[in-house]
């Protein structure tokens, strides 16, 4: 296994939304390095589809402060609130600036940038829905991480193109550099850094049934969790409503926006009786319970009664054709159904980590309680929680957090590296992940890395998903050990150097059991429901004892220890969230 050394300024893992922003915010400015273990354009980003929100009031009448309003209660009043005013505030230069990138906006007659509604966003502080998404048809995702990746093309952004970061390392109590690994050779890169970033996507393929790709494995949050960095508020996962049936691919919310209806088996809006004012477009948390609790209560579709139907049937074909045509080819591609004239069978599908490595708003990582910041370690998107989205994320807000806050961290790490001097290496700093590859390569044990990994998706998708109780999550725990003890025997059949999916798939799952053990633990202490984390055994959200973010520390023996600071206020105080 040969070892390469590189120096750059700084260094950025992955190359999604907000690995690309903020590689545009430092090119020019100090040497980068993009390592990501995808093709850039093949990042998870390209995979959201309805739209990303600012108030730009080009078709009704809108203003920030609502949307800051609608963040808040969304976050069931997790979320930080001058994290959250930046976002909102930001909003709309973030998106005009993606447009004099020249993204393709959807556009009004007048020409302006065209917004639809979305789940959540309304006028007024609550009133009435708000059209508040600005979308380019359904592939809104897409289009902003072709249009960032150009830009980094056109400013000479240095690519290590399939580069899987396995280790950071620290000295004198900072960033020194990282440690990848070459899919197509199997060698170790050592890049000695003054900073890095990480936007590496999250972890949902930890559950079963998700609209996660294979990929979102949670390296990123894993191997900083390793390295004692704690990682924030993991309880909180959000299950995106509309999953196509058993294969959990998004069915964006654009779909009820444009105006689908979710019906049971009486073909009865039921959204109506748990959501009247907004109705389908309530927030995700939800409109999947209410879609589970219909599937509990027998009004459910099919023979196993598992499943409710989106209903665009009604919508004009020009319209669906028009505004939503990925999302209907993928309903003819992966179910034989033609969503002009048949509803859609759908479940929700596990698709947003609300959690992961805490940050300030300038994408500095946060190590303690006590919001203390590690020099030149930084982290945006899906992998860092500058808890914008809190317990629970409105739709549109991912695409819109990638953007100002990949600027805003990019930014800072831009500055930081200005002023710093290179750290020094520890010697050796390859060599714990030399060792963790050749374990893996001639382990013995004779577990299967698919079998682990099966067990702990459905397990996790059973005991800790939508609905949790202290029942299932304990017995949720108990498989966790287990599952570490069978993963300490993993043997890999692939001994090659080259694109080694075998050894790589072990590796990453090591990560998604780790991080399945904070969110457990989390949700285990954690005796409320608030957003995405609704435990049947205690219903009610409890402000006076959980008005407080979670952080959960790796201990010595591989176990988790949490701590909590509290959540920073605003001008928005907490109420019942009615819709």
């Amino acid at each position: 296994m040969n070892v390469h050394h590189h120096t750059y300024d700084a260094v950025i893992v992955g190359a999604g939304g907000a690995g690309l922003r903020a590689a545009i915010e430092t090119a020019g400015k100090c040497r980068t390095a993009v390592l990501t273990k995808l093709y850039p354009t093949r990042s998870h980003t390209g995979a959201a589809q309805g739209g990303m929100c600012a108030a730009l009031a080009n078709v009704e009448e809108d203003s920030w402060e609502w949307h800051a309003f609608d963040t808040v209660k969304g976050s069931d009043y997790l979320g930080d609130q001058p994290a959250i005013e930046i976002m909102c505030r930001e909003a709309v230069d973030a998106v005009i600036e993606l447009e004099h990138y020249g993204l393709p906006f959807n556009r009004t007659p007048e020409g302006k940038i065209d917004q639809r509604r979305f789940g959540g966003h309304t006028r007024n502080h609550g009133e009435a829905p708000v059209r508040r998404a600005c979308y380019a048809a359904d592939r809104t995702g897409h289009m902003i991480l072709q249009t960032l990746y150009q830009q980094c093309v056109a400013r000479d952004v240095n690519f290590f193109n399939e580069y899987q970061v396995l280790d950071v390392a620290f000295a004198d109590g900072r960033v020194a550099g990282v440690i990848a690994y070459e899919m197509a050779s199997g060698d170790l890169h050592v890049f000695n850094t003054k900073a890095v970033l990480f936007a590496s996507g999250g972890f949902g393929k930890m559950f079963k049934v998700s609209s996660n790709a294979h990929s979102l494995t949670g390296d990123g949050p894993g191997l900083l969790y390793r390295r004692g960095i704690p990682m924030q508020d993991m309880e909180f996962f959000q299950f995106h409503p509309t999953g196509i049936y058993k294969l959990g691919i998004l069915l964006s919310e654009a779909a009820r926006g444009e105006g689908g209806i979710l019906r049971n088996n009486s073909n009865e809006r039921f959204m109506e009786r748990y959501a009247p004012t907004v109705k389908d477009l309530a927030p995700r948390d939800m409109v999947s319970r209410a879609m589970l609790t219909e599937i509990r209560e027998g009004r459910g579709i099919g023979p196993n009664k598992d499943y409710v139907h989106l209903d665009l049937t009604h919508l004009p074909p020009e319209q669906i054709d028009e505004k939503l045509p990925d999302i209907t080819e993928f309903v003819r591609t992966y179910m034989g159904i033609e969503p002009k004239t048949a509803q859609i069978p759908i479940q929700p599908t596990a698709h947003y980590a609300m959690g992961g490595i805490p940050t300030n708003v300038n994408g500095e990582v946060i190590v303690d309680e006590l919001n203390t910041v590690m020099a030149g370690l930084y982290a945006a998107g899906e992998c860092a929680c500058v808890s914008v989205h809190g317990a629970n994320r409105l739709g549109t807000n991912s695409l819109l957090d990638i953007v100002v806050f990949g600027r805003r961290g990019g930014a800072a790490m831009a500055e930081f590296v200005r002023k710093a001097a290179m750290p020094d290496l520890p010697k050796g700093v390859e060599e714990e992940t030399r060792g963790l590859i050749e374990r893996m390569k001639v382990g013995s044990g004779g577990e299967n890395v698919a079998d682990i990994r099966t067990v702990l998706q459905e397990e996790m998708m059973d005991k800790a998903s939508v609905f949790r109780t202290d029942e299932s999550l304990s017995s949720m725990r108990q498989t966790l050990t287990e599952l570490k003890g069978r993963y300490e025997k993993v043997s890999i059949q692939d001994k090659g150097e080259k694109y080694n999916y075998d050894l790589t798939e072990a590796i990453e799952l090591g990560f998604l059991i780790d991080l399945a053990d904070t969110l457990v633990e989390g949700a285990l202490a954690r005796t409320e429901s608030r957003g995405a984390h609704f435990r049947d055994d205690h219903p009610t959200r409890d402000d006076a004892n959980w008005m407080k973010h979670t952080l959960a520390y790796r201990t010595e023996s591989g176990g988790v220890r949490l701590a909590h600071k509290p959540v920073v206020g605003g001008k928005y105080q907490p109420m019942e969230r009615k819709y």
